[in-house]
């Protein structure tokens, strides 16, 4: 039944696309897609719960926004302590020094490291920022019902579920540092505030990709 449904779907995407219209939606065809197992089935096989896995239907819920917009706000109010206070604290026999993450980049980049700077920079700057717009503009074009660039949006979400972990590098940097530099008074490191501020706003930003349900992408598209 699955790749019945499958291949009437593909006939009529692919007839609607040699007549220059656009495709229509699984819910226009009557067909329901688990997203536990991936599998098509006409809307009247099992009003409630998948035939393959068993797990429970349930419909794209535009009201699931708003736990995707309080964890948004949330890393965005996060994310500012998290770039002014000290991510860690390094300590030797010649004093002691404190280091927030664009500290680290320019020193590294001063100390001629510039590869691992940029590496750096882009995991813990820029992918953040861009993780936090590209979401709150899906969440908004989502509550909007917009039908603008559905494919592109979709890619957008993948991309976003797919880099989100890389943000985690200085937090695993440092946790290295922590537990490997530790010589009594000659040396130590310690995790400093910013640093949970940090974890914490890139937890928040997966679970704002996790919670928002990419099926409000294609909810606006025409039938």
């Amino acid at each position: 039944m699955t790749a019945s449904c499958a291949n009437s779907l593909s006939a009529n995407r692919a007839s609607d696309q040699s007549n220059g219209a656009e495709a229509p939606t699984a819910h226009a065809l009557g067909l329901l897609a688990c997203t536990h197992c991936a599998a098509v089935w006409p809307r009247e096989r099992s009003p409630y719960r998948c035939p393959r896995c068993h797990a429970r239907w349930h419909a794209p819920d535009a009201h699931g926004l708003r736990l995707t917009w309080a964890y948004l706000f949330a890393s965005v109010v996060l994310y500012i302590p998290a770039n002014l206070l000290p991510i860690m604290s390094t300590g030797s026999i010649l004093g002691r020094s404190s280091h927030t993450i664009l500290g680290g980049v320019a020193e590294l980049w001063s100390s001629g490291s510039w590869d691992l700077s940029l590496i750096v920079f882009v995991a813990s700057i820029v992918v953040p920022i861009l993780k936090i717009l590209v979401l709150a503009l899906l969440a908004w074009t989502a509550q909007r019902r917009s039908s603008w660039r559905c494919r592109e949006r979709a890619r957008l979400y993948r991309i976003v579920e797919a880099v989100g972990h890389w943000s985690m590098l200085d937090v695993y940097v440092v946790v290295l540092l922590v537990a490997l530099v530790r010589f009594g008074n000659f040396a130590s490191v310690q995790p400093g505030p910013g640093l949970v501020a940090f974890a914490s706003v890139v937890v928040l930003t997966m679970l704002a990709a996790s919670s928002f349900d990419p099926r409000l992408i294609w909810s606006s598209s025409r039938a």
